[in-house]
């Protein structure tokens, strides 16, 4: 959760400080959107991960592995969006290796393969869904 927050608050802030026609970035309403998707999925990520922290716990087998399975699949979705994002609305200098943000979206990538990627994790929360377990 911590790469997704950095990338999220390294573009808002490249967002009011990069100026383009004269006014910062961030005043286009079609960049302001995009930012606030991020910030969305960034919440949704967390609160799934939250939720997987608390069943890790006290949940069954079979409901543990549903929600954990669910948590892999949004925080992998959400690491996804953002860093691509992010690296969009640096523009070109968004992939070089003097921002930050570049290493973070790397990261965010591997992140997101780690423990099995969204799509394996998609079959597996099918299965308990379908088995009940």
């Amino acid at each position: 959760m911590g790469g997704i927050r950095y990338a999220n608050d390294a573009t808002l802030e490249y967002l009011k400080t990069r100026r383009q026609f004269g006014v910062p970035i961030g005043t286009f309403q079609a960049l302001q959107h995009r930012m606030v998707e991020m910030v969305i999925s960034y919440e949704q990520a967390r609160s799934m991960a939250c939720l997987a922290c608390v069943k890790a716990d006290t949940a069954g087998a079979g409901e543990r592995r549903r929600v954990i399975s669910a948590a892999k699949i949004k925080v992998a979705d959400a690491c996804r969006h953002v860093s691509q994002e992010s690296v969009q609305m640096h523009g070109g200098m968004g992939m070089t290796e003097e921002l930050k943000v570049s290493h973070t979206f790397r990261r965010l990538t591997m992140i997101a393969q780690t423990f099995g990627d969204a799509e394996h994790h998609l079959e597996r929360f099918a299965a308990a869904d379908a088995t009940g377990v």
